[in-house]
């Protein structure tokens, strides 16, 4: 289903919560450098609970949340903060740890509390694969488990997967591997060096540009939707692709390739860490402000940091200039990562725009 129409730099899509650092996995690519117990500065139940009123704000359509970590399953008052979020009409997602912690009765509880949508990730298609890169033996076993439980609870699933030098060779293989699964969605995730994935080695852009091709072609037989995460120029592919076939506009447009065009971190994204730093994304860190002093609405509509996200105009180098600046953007987490300037040119997009500045 369509989501509902909306202007990105009034209402984001996506809220992503960052509940927890803690975490009983060692992922290598861990953006929160997450540890065995609960950062001190954590948001307490009472933080948790002003924070989710304040998402009503933003008005209809209201953002979709997504509960992170860490592991949110970590918070022993998670269920109390879903049930406010249920309260106030919030659709919520959550992406746990797979951990012995995360049992077909966890899943069914977390459902039964209105939970509608479940995020795992899957980044091998052995358990030798998957487990090397998530650092603590048997969570390829646990995860597989984990999506046949959320198949028999229908709860939707959406698979995520590290796209990086390390695992690009068997991302066909993990396609396969999940084919009986049924998730609603697969999504790509292209690396960026922060946290502990500063211990793998992302994609060329070469690399990367024949890993979006491929996915473009997959996504035309996949029985579910994959979508690319810190990769918007996959949009520019797709979209060129289409229109080489003779596909219409209205083609286009109704086309799952299409789902996304236009948003990009802190435009239709938001992120608030574990002490209420508000943020354009997980990986792209500068705080805006904190919603322990600041509503979280006039952060995401008026702060300076937040309204150049919005407007690609003021983005740099070919990114300002590029055709396809609206629709994509480029990464701004990735150009930060590379150049300190969230507003610089994405590296990892070599297209050549057609008018020059």
């Amino acid at each position: 289903m369509r989501h509902a129409a909306r202007d990105y730099s009034h209402t984001p899509m996506n809220i992503y919560w960052e509940m927890t650092q803690a975490c009983a996995l060692a992922c290598r690519h861990c953006r929160a450098e997450a540890l065995p117990s609960a950062h001190p500065d954590q948001l307490s139940y009472e933080d948790g609970l002003a924070f989710l009123r304040q998402i009503p704000d933003f008005g209809d359509p209201m953002p979709h949340l997504i509960l992170t970590g860490g592991d949110p399953l970590e918070r022993q008052d998670l269920y109390p903060l879903i049930d406010e979020a249920h309260r106030l009409g919030i659709e919520t997602s959550i992406t746990p740890a797979a951990t012995p912690a995360l049992q077909k009765e966890t899943l069914a509880k977390l459902k039964a509390h209105g939970v509608t949508g479940l995020g795992l990730s899957l980044d091998g298609s052995s358990a030798s694969r998957h487990d090397s890169i998530r650092g603590v033996p048997g969570t390829f076993d646990r995860t597989l488990a984990a999506m046949r439980w959320a198949q028999e609870l229908e709860l939707p699933l959406q698979v995520n997967t590290l796209v990086s030098e390390e695992t690009a060779p068997d991302i066909p293989a993990i396609y396969e591997l999940l084919k009986p699964y049924t998730p609603a969605r697969w999504s790509l995730f292209f690396l960026i060096s922060v946290g502990r994935g500063k211990v793998l080695d992302p994609l060329s852009p070469d690399e990367g540009e024949r890993m979006m091709h491929w996915a473009y072609e997959t996504a035309k037989t996949a029985p579910f939707i994959v979508a690319t995460t810190e990769a918007p120029s996959y949009r520019r592919v797709a979209l060129d692709a289409m229109r080489a076939e003779g596909m219409t506009g209205e083609q286009i447009m109704r086309s799952n390739s299409t789902r996304g065009f236009g948003i990009r971190d802190g435009h239709g994204v938001v992120f608030v860490s574990q002490s209420g730093e508000i943020c354009p994304a997980g990986f792209l860190p500068l705080a805006a402000g904190n919603i322990k002093r600041d509503r979280l609405v006039d952060i995401y509509r008026d702060s300076p940091l937040f309204q150049s996200l919005h407007d690609p105009t003021q983005f740099e180098g070919r990114c300002g200039y590029c055709e396809y600046h609206t629709l994509c953007g480029g990464s701004r987490a990735r150009a930060y990562e590379a150049t300190g300037d969230p507003l610089a040119s994405d590296p990892f997009c070599q297209y050549e725009p057609k008018h020059h500045a």
